[in-house]
């Protein structure tokens, strides 16, 4: 009997017939995983609009405030560098129409971002409205609106939405995109990574080959519909505007349009990449698994396909980085402190985070897809998804501290509670990753035994026969009987055959519960993927919890992109004194209605020690400002009858916590002045 060379085939996942005895705690943590994303699932889907990441800290005049006389120019300064057109600032009358000259000007310097424009001249008294809209410099569409009084207040027809850029139809497609976009980049990059540092001989795998394809084809769809959407996404919010193509231009001269059309020409390079990877470097892995033992002369091709594979791992890194780094260079870590550190940091971040997820949805697919993967694969990517994950923490902590700033924006803000549900699902993850890696060291064992055994079974111990030799035989046999057929009977034979041969590796393999429950582990590992993709792109849409404190601090007279907030009602204090003459004692009652900027209604009543009405001869009050350095304001109040005096018409120009000082004269030498904060607006 003629002897061939056995054929090698790679051996298939198997792993000891007994499952963990943690397989319950595994089903556990795969169950929580799910209800965690079905809850997140539902709280994506009804959250509104994200703030937005540079805030509004000052404008003059203020928001709420009662001029005497006409401003000249409405003035707005912010936390951050921002983009604003020409139709950016619209200041309206009471009757909604334009008083503004639509002229923007910068008046930024030094540290200051700021921007203005002139209004016309002689504006009659009234409520005036000025609605704006921006792009910060981090990408995220913002804007807001407040109002101002000249003379005093009045009613207004205009109605203060200035809430829907970023939003409506548009912004949920916008943010349809931006996830799917980054789905794609870590499916591309991990992938990838996966095939060249874990299992080469995945390159010439179809399911692994449609994977790959599949995260190019969503990251390059996703970047076109960004950059299709970006102009109404910042503008006009009209879904319509998408194809006009007529704002395309003004985004391709911004930061996040250089970008994403960087992205798409690194797309294209990516694209030769993967047909390189997919074409000479497979038919190079084949070929060197078809020639492994036949005649020994393989140095000069083994040092090819060194080079070969030296070549794509350093072209497809400087791709893969140059794709991250149109994240890095146009949102968060381009904006902020330390810009110099946070954009490295920010694309290595991407780097792993898609080494990790996007090599875990290789894995999957190949334990879902393929009959067989090596166990040194398996171990190798264990490997790499270790490494990963020590660099997601380290760089995630840092960015984390950058965003952050302080404990209390940590647990105050949205940014921070959205972080810690982030923080949450990696913990999970690598929870259910440590199931992986012990089905993983099985997977090692029982390879190793099963090397054993197919040693021992390949020789006949009874008759002296090869058993390889003899199935070999029996496959010439049948081939020389299928040659003698007709070709189609023999093409039919051949499909039957090959649809039985993959029935039966379809049978074995899922038959393994070693394997069964490997696939569960990574399964569920994926599961929580999606959803921490989903909280990345939630997080990147979200106002950094460090920029929304240091926009509070600089507000405090309350300016802010939205509009004020309605009449607490009236506010009422006590003021004790004591002038020290005779019926010198007493308690003044003031009320203040509506207590907020504009005008408001003052009354006072003067007790005395009895509770009875106190007259007395004379009564001054003033408000001041102390932290804007604005008064004392006075009023002179009238007496309407004894122990009861009135003003009507109190004009407080700003919000904030004002001081009043009221001066009690019970004779012609015993007076006191008594004072109490209350808040305005």
């Amino acid at each position: 009997m003629t002897a061939t060379a056995p054929r090698l085939d790679p051996l298939p996942v198997r792993f000891a017939s007994t499952a963990p005895r943690a397989l319950p705690l595994l089903r556990a943590l795969l169950a929580a995983a799910v209800l965690i994303g079905t809850a997140l699932g539902a709280l994506l889907a009804s959250a509104g609009p994200a703030a937005a990441h540079a805030a509004l800290t000052g404008s003059d005049p203020k928001d709420g405030a009662v001029v005497a006389t006409a401003p000249t120019e409405v003035t707005l300064t912010f936390s951050e560098q921002i983009a604003m057109g020409k139709d950016s600032i619209r200041v309206l009358d009471p009757s909604g129409e334009r008083v503004d000259k639509s002229t923007v000007r910068d008046l930024s310097q030094g540290g200051t971002v700021g921007y203005g424009v002139d209004l016309r001249p002689d504006l009659p008294d009234g409520t005036y409205t000025v609605a704006w809209q921006a792009v910060s410099a981090d990408s995220h569409p913002i804007s807001g609106a407040f109002t101002f009084s000249v003379g005093a207040p009045s009613e207004t027809e205009v109605a203060q939405a200035g809430g829907q850029t970023g939003g409506g139809a548009v912004g949920t497609l916008y943010g349809i995109a931006r996830y799917l976009a980054y789905a794609g980049f870590t499916v591309l990059t991990g992938a990838t990574a996966f095939i060249l540092l874990c299992w080469r001989r995945g390159a010439g795998v179809r399911p692994l080959q449609r994977l790959v394809a599949l995260g190019w084809v969503t990251l390059t769809a996703s970047t076109l519909a960004m950059l299709l959407l970006r102009a109404p996404y910042t503008g006009s919010g009209r879904l319509a505007d998408v194809f006009t193509l007529a704002g395309l231009p003004e985004v391709l001269e911004t930061k996040t349009g250089a970008a994403l059309v960087s992205r798409l020409l690194l797309l294209g390079a990516a694209a030769l990449f993967i047909s390189v990877l997919f074409s000479s470097y497979a038919r190079r892995e084949r070929t060197d698994d078809s020639a492994v033992g036949a005649d020994g002369d393989g140095a000069g091709d083994r040092a090819r396909e060194k080079d070969l594979t030296f070549g794509l791992a350093v072209g497809g890194s400087v791709v893969a980085t140059g794709i991250a780094a149109t994240w890095a260079l146009s949102e968060h870590a381009s904006t902020g402190i330390q810009t110099g550190i946070a954009m490295p940091v920010d694309v290595l971040h991407l780097l792993a985070v898609a080494c990790w997820l996007g090599g875990l949805t290789a894995l999957l697919t190949a334990l879902h897809r393929v009959p067989s993967i090596e166990a040194d694969a398996v171990r190798r990517f264990s490997r790499t998804a270790f490494i990963s994950v020590v660099v997601v923490v380290a760089t995630g902590i840092y960015q984390s501290w950058r965003q952050i700033g302080s404990w209390s924006a940590l647990t105050g803000s949205e940014y921070g509670k959205w972080l810690l549900v982030k923080v949450g699902l990696v913990v999970l993850m690598v929870g259910l990753a440590w199931f992986s890696r012990a089905w993983t060291a099985r997977l090692g064992q029982t390879s190793d035994a099963t090397d054993d055994t197919d040693a021992t079974d390949g020789t006949d111990a009874v008759n002296g026969t090869d058993s390889t030799d003899s199935t070999d035989s029996t496959d010439e046999t049948h081939d020389d009987a299928v040659g003698e057929m007709e070709p189609e009977r023999a093409a039919q034979l051949a499909r039957q055959r090959t649809a039985l041969d993959t029935a039966r590796r379809k049978k074995e393999r899922d038959a393994d519960p070693g394997r069964s429950g490997l696939r569960r582990s990574v399964l569920a590992e994926a599961g929580v993927a999606v959803v921490v993709l989903a909280v990345t792109t939630v997080l990147t849409t979200t106002e950094p919890g460090r920029t929304q404190e240091e926009a509070a601090k600089a507000n405090t007279g309350g300016v802010s992109g939205a509009a004020p907030a309605a009449p607490q009602g009236p506010t009422e204090v006590k003021l004790p004194f004591d002038t020290g003459g005779p019926n010198g004692r007493g308690t003044v009652r003031l009320t203040l209605d509506p207590a907020r900027p504009g005008g408001n209604e003052l009354h006072l009543w003067i007790d005395g020690p009895g509770g009875k009405p106190l007259d007395v001869p004379e009564l001054k009050v003033s408000f001041t400002l102390q932290a804007k350095k604005i008064g004392p304001l006075p009023v002179t109040p009238s007496r309407l009858a004894a122990g009861h005096w009135s003003a009507g018409s109190v004009q407080i120009p700003m919000p904030g916590d004002w001081q009043v000082q009221v001066t009690v004269r019970t004779s012609d030498i015993d007076q006191t002045t008594i004072d109490k904060t209350v808040k305005i607006g």
